[in-house]
């Protein structure tokens, strides 16, 4: 199966790690080791998605194994991409229809989303210092969206890293849900509970709390 480029699939291809980006050793072992395990899969650091145009930017953390890093398309495949993608339909973000395949034809509108770390970590737990070793290429995709006003965190890591990207002190702008912070350059973040299969399943988040983050932020768009 052949892959497109970072380039070619990015709203942010200038901000993008190269396919077999060397820098997170233990990232780089999981990796071979699922490129020889499932060969058909994308395998390789993960693009961001979206409109280049985008005033709002959607963080998430990493791509799950069975999501991104299968499919190449950050949310596509996993069950945290239900949620966020109906969500974005509903609220006029997306468009076309969203069938967890990257050749579906959806398209986001206003809205783009960018992973606080690019490559799939063992058991969806980045170290921090693979966070850190990213955080190059996230504000490196930041600086190349000069019209994102509005950044919306989904979970505390991405909140995090979204903080330090921003010029905001993570402990004095503490994550939670429905939380917003004004940022230094007149940005704003907003966090939510990540769309997690867990956090769903276990009613920490709901359809109704992750609409009410999106409402929130769609009143400030500039």
């Amino acid at each position: 199966m052949e892959f497109a480029s970072p380039a070619e699939l990015s709203a942010v291809p200038s901000a993008e790690a190269p396919r077999d980006c060397p820098l997170c050793p233990r990232l780089v072992r999981l990796r071979e080791e699922l490129r020889v395990e499932h060969p058909g899969w994308w395998n390789a650091p993960v693009p961001a998605f979206g409109d280049p145009q985008a005033w709002l930017g959607i963080i998430g953390l990493a791509p799950g194994k069975h999501g991104a890093n299968r499919t190449g398309r950050p949310f596509t495949g996993d069950y945290a991409g239900e949620l966020l993608y109906a969500t974005l339909l509903k609220f006029g973000l997306a468009e076309g229809e969203y069938r967890a395949d990257p050749g579906d034809g959806l398209r986001l509108k206003g809205a783009v989303i960018l992973n606080a770390v690019k490559c799939l970590p063992p058991a969806n737990k980045p170290l921090p210092e693979e966070i850190g070793t990213c955080r190059n290429y996230f504000e490196a995709a930041l600086e190349a969206l000069p019209r994102v006003r509005v950044l919306l965190a989904l979970g505390q890591i991405a909140h995090g890293a979204a903080c330090r990207a921003l010029g905001l002190k993570p402990g004095a702008a503490k994550f939670g849900h429905g939380s917003m912070w004004a940022a230094p350059g007149g940005r704003v973040l907003l966090s939510s509970y990540h769309c997690s299969r867990y956090n769903q399943n276990t009613r920490k988040l709901d359809a109704a709390m992750f609409e009410s983050v999106f409402e929130r932020a769609c009143a400030l768009r500039p």
